[in-house]
């Protein structure tokens, strides 16, 4: 059920409270395989898969585009969900037209996209070149969904780069199409100049998705997490997965008392539903 929100910033948050319908078998079979590895199926309390993309609108038949997809969190629901019911998932990888990639980055896809080859398990993983200088996501308007999860701060990080990845996305979605977007929430007190913590406004968000054409057509409370109090020593880098005990870069320091962050466990985040105006 929608809500309209009134914020003092000026403009309206649409506030839609968790999925009360079941999230489809095959979207439940996809979570529940046991294709999933133990490490990403212990997250699902803290991630609320089923909830979120539920939220998010997926259903079968659909194209997906996963922006950064880290270790497959999501490939490993999306793909098999997709190969069941006849859509297409697609994931971006390190930029292997850019002159200028890593030995590192272009060892991270190989790793990747050998994990995820087997078709009898996953279907077809599709990767595309993304990056600074990376072109297309895909032909215009042939996808259904762009979902970025909890990378928005790393987009702040490379200027320009929030608005590409955004400008992209809206190139690439259908009109009515929707950018799903999960990220560390700042709110209620200010985002931390350069997001150097990891936690980044709604406001943030919602003003550059707008400013590429995106209009919000909810937000959910689904992966709110009120026991974060967002005045970690090392960011939202010190709670779990992460669980960072010295300054990046630094060893890790065996001493640090990770008990209050733990028990906090991971972080307080936003999830929004922007649609392409059709």
């Amino acid at each position: 059920m929608l809500r309209a929100l009134a914020a003092a910033s000026a403009f309206a948050l649409v506030l839609a409270a968790a999925p009360s319908q079941a999230a489809d078998a095959q979207l439940q079979a996809a979570v529940a395989s046991p294709l999933r590895g133990e490490a990403h199926k212990a997250r699902d309390a803290a991630r609320h898969p089923a909830e979120t993309l539920t939220f998010w609108g997926l259903k079968p038949g659909l194209t997906v585009i996963e922006l950064s997809p880290g270790s497959g969190y999501w490939t490993e629901i999306l793909a098999p969900y997709a190969k069941a019911t006849g859509g297409t998932y697609v994931t971006t990888g390190a930029d292997l037209a850019n002159p200028s990639l890593s030995e590192a980055a272009k060892k991270g896809r190989e790793a990747f996209e050998a994990k995820y080859a087997d078709a009898a398990k996953w279907g077809t993983v599709k990767v595309v070149n993304f990056g600074p200088t990376s072109g297309p996501l895909g032909a215009p308007g042939s996808a259904d969904m762009v979902i970025t999860a909890r990378n928005i701060h790393n987009f702040m990080y490379q200027q320009g780069m929030l608005d590409k990845v955004l400008a992209d996305s809206f190139a690439v979605l259908k009109p009515g199409g929707v950018l799903a977007v999960e990220e560390h929430r700042a709110d209620p007190r200010p985002e931390k100049p350069g997001v150097s913590d990891g936690y980044v406004a709604v406001k943030t968000v919602v003003d550059a998705a707008q400013k590429a054409g995106f209009k919000l057509a909810a937000q959910s409370e689904v992966n709110a997490n009120p026991k974060d109090t967002k005045d970690h020593p090392f960011g939202v880098w010190t709670l779990p997965p992460v669980r960072r005990s010295a300054a990046q870069g630094q060893p890790a320091d065996a001493s640090f008392d990770r008990t209050k962050y733990d028990a906090i466990g991971e972080s307080d985040r936003m999830t929004l539903k922007f649609v392409k105006p059709a």
